[in-house]
């Protein structure tokens, strides 16, 4: 038996979402938040939330209170995390990605919430290159199983991966690995860590240091 949310609550879900979304970009404005749920209700769900100490309404602008706050921070990363399952590790097409985590984001528990962040390695980012909100499961990071998808430097020394994603510091970074044909998809070759990471991909054998070599996500082969 399937586990259903009814309309009222999957509107305030939606715009919750919309709500961080915004801020992520700079923007609290009531109208663009209307805009974006294209819904006939959702003025009369954002009259339900403020009622409800979900969020604060002052003119064109929206403020999330806490209880609003802790709710989408929740939603992002169940959101996230499961558009980071689908495309990296079942590599479901991106648009069938987000339709999924759009429906399972309303109805995934705490713990297996955290399951899935252990399971993926703690990732950063989702597969669009926003960042996931942290649980606890991030701080205590040691997961009693080993997670399939993994930072590069968690690889042992012989074994090969395929990397899933890369989360640079520097934008330019991209590039320049790309260049070295270390991009998402490519099978790689541990060969040793000290003094740097040395990487066998296809027949070329490279070398990098330790900051690149955490930024590199990859699932073992």
């Amino acid at each position: 038996m399937g586990v259903t949310v009814n309309k009222s609550t999957k509107l305030i879900d939606e715009i919750l979402e919309h709500l961080w979304k915004l801020r992520e970009r700079g923007s609290k404005s009531y109208s663009k938040v209307i805009k974006a749920v294209n819904d006939k209700d959702a003025h009369g769900a954002m009259r339900k939330m403020e009622k409800s100490g979900l969020v604060t309404i002052s003119d064109d602008t929206v403020e999330l209170d806490k209880k609003g706050e802790d709710r989408a921070r929740d939603l992002i990363r169940r959101h996230r995390l499961a558009e980071r399952l689908f495309h990296d590790v079942f590599e479901v097409g991106t648009k069938e990605s987000e339709d999924t985590a759009c429906e399972i984001e309303h109805i995934l528990s705490p713990s297996v919430t955290d399951s899935v962040c252990s399971f993926l390695g703690h990732p950063p980012t989702c597969p669009h290159g926003k960042p996931i909100p942290r649980g606890d499961c991030c701080s205590k990071y040691r997961s009693e199983y080993k997670p399939l998808v993994m930072q590069l430097k968690e690889l042992e020394v012989g074994s090969k991966g395929r990397i899933v994603f890369i989360v640079p510091s520097e934008h330019s970074r991209i590039e320049r690995l790309a260049s070295m044909g270390i991009v998402p998809g490519s099978i790689i070759r541990l060969k040793k860590k000290r003094p740097s990471f040395v990487l066998e991909i296809e027949e070329t054998t490279l070398a990098i240091d330790d900051k690149i070599a955490e930024e590199i996500y990859i699932k073992q082969v």
